[in-house]
C-alpha cells in the first residue's frame, strides 16, 4: 500500500540503502531482492507518495541518494550497483517530467564516506572459487575495511546536500568525494572511448535514409 501524505513536504531525501557483497552468481535471491526493495523501490514509493502534493503547490525537491556505484560498477558489488543504476534512470526521467511543473529532482553520487557502512555490509551466499580474483577479492577487502580508509566527511557532505536541495536551480547530479570524482571520471572516459570507436557500427544498422525520421 502506498503511503498517503497530506502535503507540506518541500524536500524529500531518499537516503535509505543496504548492500550485500559477493559475485552475482553467489548471492542469495532474498538478499539481492532486498537490495532493490530498499535502494530502488523504497525511493520510488516515497517519491510517488509526495508528488501529488508537490504538483498541487508547484513546489518541491526530491533528492535521491545514489552512489559512485550508480555510474561505475565493481565485481562483487553488482546488485548494489544495479539498484543504483535503476535509481539513476528513474531520477533522470523524473526531473524531465517535473521540471516544467516547477519541481526539482537531483541525484547525489557519493563515494566512500565514514557513515559506519563497513559494519553493516555483509557477504551473501557461499564463495565460488572461480571468482576468487574478482568478486572474491572484494569480499576479502570488506573484512579489512576501517573508517580511516574512507576519505568522505559526512558532515561536509550533508552541508552540500542541504545547500543544493534548497537552491532555486539545483544541479541534476552532485558528485561527493575525491574517490567518486576520480572513479566516475575514469568511467566517463571509457564510455566516450567506446562510444567513438563504435560510431560506424551504430550507424551501419539503420535502414538507409531513416535518420530523418528518428524519434529522438
Amino acid at each position: 500500500m502506498r503511503p498517503e501524505w497530506s502535503g507540506g513536504i518541500d524536500v524529500l531525501v531518499n537516503n535509505a540503502g543496504i548492500d550485500f557483497v559477493g559475485a552475482l552468481e553467489e548471492q542469495q535471491e532474498s538478499d539481492y531482492r532486498a537490495v532493490f526493495e530498499v535502494n530502488f523501490f523504497g525511493a520510488v514509493t516515497l517519491t510517488r507518495a509526495v508528488l501529488p502534493a508537490m504538483r498541487a503547490r508547484r513546489r518541491g525537491t526530491i533528492v535521491n541518494i545514489s552512489s559512485m556505484d550508480g555510474l561505475a560498477s565493481l565485481p562483487g558489488n553488482g546488485f548494489h550497483s544495479a539498484s543504483k543504476f535503476a535509481l539513476e534512470g528513474f531520477t533522470e526521467a523524473l526531473w524531465q517530467e517535473v521540471e516544467p511543473l516547477g519541481l526539482h529532482a537531483l541525484l547525489i553520487e557519493p563515494g566512500s564516506f565514514r557513515t559506519g557502512i563497513e559494519t553493516r555490509t555483509r557477504a551473501s551466499g557461499e564463495p565460488i572459487g572461480d571468482y576468487a580474483v574478482t568478486a572474491g577479492a572484494f569480499r576479502a577487502i570488506m573484512h579489512k575495511v576501517t573508517p580511516g580508509m574512507f576519505p568522505g566527511d559526512p558532515a561536509r557532505a550533508a552541508a552540500v546536500i542541504f545547500e543544493e536541495a534548497l537552491s532555486p536551480a539545483p544541479r541534476h547530479r552532485v558528485i561527493l568525494g575525491s574517490d567518486a570524482q576520480r572513479r566516475i571520471g575514469v568511467k566517463l572516459d571509457q564510455l566516450r572511448e567506446e562510444y567513438e570507436a563504435g560510431k560506424d557500427v551504430a550507424l551501419s544498422t539503420d535502414f538507409p535514409g531513416s535518420g530523418e525520421y528518428a524519434m529522438l
